[in-house]
């Protein structure tokens, strides 16, 4: 078998080196890349090779572009990296090559530091913005997809208010790429309406722990929520195919 490595094809060399001054600190978030002919030039590649390496890294979170000029135009390092995130374990999931129990236990080990250190740093507005998505989870016309976005972004919400940033681009990349897999977990669920009444309470209790400064009861309290509802789902599946 040969060792040659492959040659990497020209936008390749494009990504190389923008890759190359983000670590080294000369690219930070917000700055500007070169025009698509000067950073051609720089790097010795055609301009079609710039613009196919820009569209790869805009896809991956890593730049974004807008129309005009001067400091909001042009193509920049983006600040936002939870959605390339979020996109590729979606996809991943969805490809089974990361197992959903695999996913449960990561999710259950970052929400619960998640939920440790919202317990502590919430603001009164983090506070607010839960009390907020539980007052129209309790609104029995939701929808089983309604009350499941919601449920979503009450989990962003806990881990928004954490104060770490990698900690909470993570737990809510994990959580909105299990959120199809959880609806459809859901939707295969006999009695909707006793799992949500049990969700519901659920999270009341999560968000009066986090509210009280609970830390040990609120991150006991994360860690069941998430487990029970992955059990019933588990169980539902073992007897259908049992």
């Amino acid at each position: 078998m040969s060792d040659d490595v492959a040659p990497k094809k020209a936008w390749q060399l494009v990504v190389d080196w923008i890759e190359q001054r983000i670590l080294s600190g000369e690219f930070a978030v917000g700055s500007h890349l070169p025009a698509e002919r000067d950073l051609a030039q720089r790097v010795g590649v055609s301009r079609p090779a710039v613009r196919e390496a820009v569209r790869t890294l805009q896809a991956n979170g890593v730049l974004q572009s807008a129309v005009g000029a001067g400091a909001t135009g042009g193509t920049t390092i983006s600040g936002v990296p939870h959605q390339a995130l979020t996109r590729l374990l979606r996809l991943h999931v969805a490809l089974a090559n990361f197992p959903t129990p695999d996913v449960t236990e990561v999710r259950v080990a970052l929400e619960r530091l998640s939920t440790r250190l919202a317990s502590t740093r919430a603001t009164d507005a983090d506070l607010a913005r839960m009390r907020d998505l539980l007052e129209v989870m309790d609104d029995d016309g939701l929808t089983m997809a309604e009350f499941n976005n919601h449920d979503t972004g009450l989990h962003v919400a806990i881990a928004e208010a954490a104060g770490n940033r990698l900690a909470s681009d993570l737990t809510i990349a994990i959580r909105e790429s299990m959120r199809l897999p959880i609806l459809a977990g859901l939707d295969a669920l006999p009695d909707w309406i006793s799992t949500r009444d049990i969700l519901r309470a659920q999270h009341h209790g999560i968000v009066a722990a986090i509210t009280a400064h609970e830390t040990e009861a609120a991150v006991a309290l994360i860690e069941e929520h998430i487990r029970s509802a992955y059990a019933r789902m588990t169980s539902l599946h073992a007897d259908a195919g049992g």
